[in-house]
C-alpha cells in the first residue's frame, strides 16, 4: 500500500505559514468568538480553520499546518474523504431527518448491520446508534443495570468518559472537566489502573488487575455490580495502554460474576490503534462496546454495540434519541467504513506506530525528560518528566505545545497530571508530514535544553 495520502481535498499537503499565528483573520474571528460564544469553550489554538485535507488544516490566514490532532482523533479516514463527501451529499439531497423513532430508514441498520459485523466477538449482536460519546457511555451503563438488575458501576484511575452528569462522574480528572458542577451521580466506583510506567516492571498485567479487583470485591461486591467500564488505551487519562494480561483478566471476572463489561472504545476504535478495535490486540471480547469519534469521519454519532440478550433486555422505547443516529452521519458511517477496509487503514495505523517510535525512540534515549514514548496505531504519546525521575513536568509539556502551535504543527496534551504529549494524526497522512512534525518537536526539545 502507499504510505502517501490517495485524496487530499485538493489541500496542498506541507506545512507553511505566510502570517505569525494567529494570523490576522484568525485574531478578529477571535474578537468575535470571544464576544458571542460562552467563555466556558475553550479552543486549544487561537487559530480558524477553512480547509483541511489529508494531514493539513489550512487557516483563514492560508497557513497550512500540520494535523496530529485528528479533530480529537475523529477524522481517521482523513478530513473531507471523498467516499463520505460523495455519500453525504447524495444523502442531503434525498432527505436530512425523519427521526428513525418515527419513520425508519435504511441507513441506520446499514449502520447496526455494520458494527456487529465488524466489533470483537462472533456471538449475536444488537446496536443503538447515538449522537456523542458520553450519550452512548451513558446507553451501554443504562442497558448493564437494566439487564443485571445491578446498580453500581465501577471505572478506573484517570479515566475520561464524557462531560454529562453519569460520565463526569465515570471521569477521573477534576479540571477542567469535573470542578464545580457536582454534584454527580451515585454507585460509580474508581479502581486502580494498570499503569505501567508508573507501577515499576514488577507489577504485570494479571497481578494489576488483581490489585483492581481485590478493591472491586471489596468495596462494591460483585453482587451489587452491573458493569466494569474501561477505555482500552486510555484517552484523555493519558494514552496509558494497561500492561498484557490485564484486559483479559477483567473480562474473565466479569464472566464468572454476571458483570457486563463495557469497552469505551470511542477514541480507539475504527483503526486508530492498528486494529480495527483496541480489544483486538488481546482477543478481549466486551460485553458492550461504545463507539464514536472516527465512526463517521466527522459527522456525530456514537453507538453501542453487544451481545443481543443484553441490548434486547431494554423495553421497547427505552433506548434511543430524536438526532441518533441521524441519516447524514449514517451515510458518512457507512463511508468511512468503507474507507477503512478498501485502503487498509489498520495497516497504516501500524505504519504511523513504527515511523512514530522509531523516531520518538531515539528523541528519548538523548533526552531524560522523556520518561515514556507509549501507544499503538496512531495513537501515540510522551510523557514528560523532571530527568531522570517519574515526577511529572506539566510546564516543559504546556510550552512544548504552544511552540508546536507557532510552528504549525497541531498537537494535543493530556493526562491527568497534564504531562502528556499526544498524537493522533488521520490516517490519510503522508510520511513526509509525519517525518517534518517530528523535526520540528526535535528541534523544539533541544531548544528548551
Amino acid at each position: 500500500m502507499t504510505t502517501q495520502p490517495p485524496s487530499t481535498a485538493g489541500v496542498t499537503q506541507h506545512r507553511a505559514l505566510v502570517t505569525d499565528l494567529p494570523g490576522p483573520r484568525s485574531r478578529a474571528l477571535m474578537e468575535r468568538k470571544t464576544a458571542a460564544v460562552a467563555a466556558g469553550v475553550g479552543t486549544t489554538m487561537p487559530v480558524f480553520a477553512a480547509r483541511a485535507g489529508g494531514g493539513v488544516v489550512v487557516d483563514v490566514d492560508g497557513n497550512h499546518l500540520i494535523d496530529l490532532g485528528s479533530g480529537i482523533a475523529v477524522t481517521t479516514v482523513g478530513n473531507s474523504a471523498p467516499r463520505v463527501v460523495e455519500a453525504v451529499q447524495q444523502q442531503v439531497a434525498a432527505f436530512t431527518h425523519t427521526c428513525f423513532m418515527v419513520t425508519p430508514y435504511d441507513g441506520y441498520v446499514a449502520v447496526a448491520e455494520a458494527l456487529n459485523r465488524l466489533t470483537p466477538g462472533d456471538h449475536a449482536k444488537r446496536t443503538a446508534l447515538f449522537n456523542s460519546g458520553a450519550e452512548a457511555v451513558e446507553n451501554a451503563v443504562k442497558i448493564a443495570r437494566v439487564a443485571t438488575g445491578k446498580d453500581a458501576v465501577v471505572v478506573f484511575d484517570h479515566a475520561y468518559h464524557g462531560r454529562t452528569n453519569l460520565t463526569m462522574a465515570m471521569t477521573a480528572k477534576n479540571m477542567p472537566y469535573k470542578h464545580g458542577f457536582g454534584p454527580f451521580a451515585p454507585e460509580v466506583y474508581r479502581a486502580p489502573l494498570s499503569y505501567p510506567f508508573r507501577d515499576g516492571k514488577e507489577v504485570d498485567g494479571q497481578a494489576a488487575a488483581a490489585r483492581a479487583l481485590d478493591v472491586v470485591e471489596k468495596q462494591v461486591g460483585a453482587e451489587n455490580l452491573a458493569a466494569v467500564v474501561i477505555e482500552p488505551i486510555q484517552g484523555e487519562g493519558g494514552f496509558i495502554e494497561p500492561a498484557t494480561g490485564f484486559l483479559p483478566a477483567l473480562a474473565a471476572w466479569c464472566r464468572a460474576n454476571d458483570v457486563v463489561l463495557v469497552a469505551d472504545e470511542v477514541q480507539t476504535g475504527f483503526a486508530r490503534t492498528g486494529d480495527l478495535f483496541a480489544c483486538d490486540h488481546e482477543g478481549v471480547v466486551p460485553d458492550l462496546i461504545v463507539t464514536a469519534k472516527g465512526i463517521a469521519g466527522g459527522l456525530p454519532l456514537s453507538a453501542v454495540t453487544g451481545r443481543a440478550e443484553l441490548m434486547d433486555a431494554v423495553h421497547a422505547g427505552g433506548l434511543g434519541g430524536t438526532y441518533g443516529g441521524n441519516p447524514l452521519a449514517c451515510a458518512a458511517a457507512l463511508a468511512a467504513i468503507e474507507t477503512i477496509e478498501a485502503e487498509d487503514l489498520v495497516g497504516r495505523a501500524r505504519e504511523v506506530e513504527r515511523l512514530m517510535k522509531d523516531r520518538l525512540h531515539r528523541l528519548q534515549a538523548d533526552d531524560a525528560r522523556i520518561g515514556d514514548v507509549r501507544g499503538r496505531g496512531a495513537m501515540i504519546a510522551v510523557e514528560l518528566v523532571e530527568p531522570g525521575t517519574t515526577t511529572p513536568d506539566p510546564v516543559l509539556t504546556r510550552e512544548l505545545a504552544a511552540a508546536a502551535h507557532r510552528a504549525g504543527v497541531i498537537v494535543l496534551t493530556c493526562g491527568t497530571y497534564g504531562n502528556v504529549l499526544r498524537f493522533l494524526p488521520p490516517l490519510a497522512i503522508g510520511d513526509d508530514l509525519l517525518h517534518e512534525a517530528l523535526d520540528v518537536l526535535a528541534d523544539l526539545l533541544a531548544g528548551t535544553r
